[in-house]
């Protein structure tokens, strides 16, 4: 298993369990992407299991990122450190 969520009051909160790798970076990536779809939350928050993700974790959460954004909904990180979510939000644009 990847990752857990829960929704509370229409917040997706989404937790990776561990660091992703490139055999199993688009496998967390689509199950994100299946529970903003299943769910239409109005907010998504990733925690991430380190506070400098690997490579195939950022880019698994710059696909979740991207994803969201084209829906309008916003999504923030969890547990990560100040560097990292500069990095999402550069890779979104």
């Amino acid at each position: 298993m990847l990752i857990t969520h829960a929704v509370r009051q229409h917040v997706l909160h989404v937790t990776l369990l561990r660091d992703l790798d490139v055999t199993n970076r688009a496998a967390a990536a689509l199950q994100v992407q299946a529970l903003v779809q299943t769910h239409r939350p109005t907010r998504v928050v990733i925690a991430v299991p380190t506070v400098d993700p690997t490579p195939a974790t950022l880019s698994a959460l710059a696909r979740a990122h991207r994803m969201c954004l084209s829906l309008g909904i916003p999504l923030a990180l969890s547990g990560a450190s100040a560097r990292t979510r500069r990095l999402l939000d550069a890779t979104a644009e």
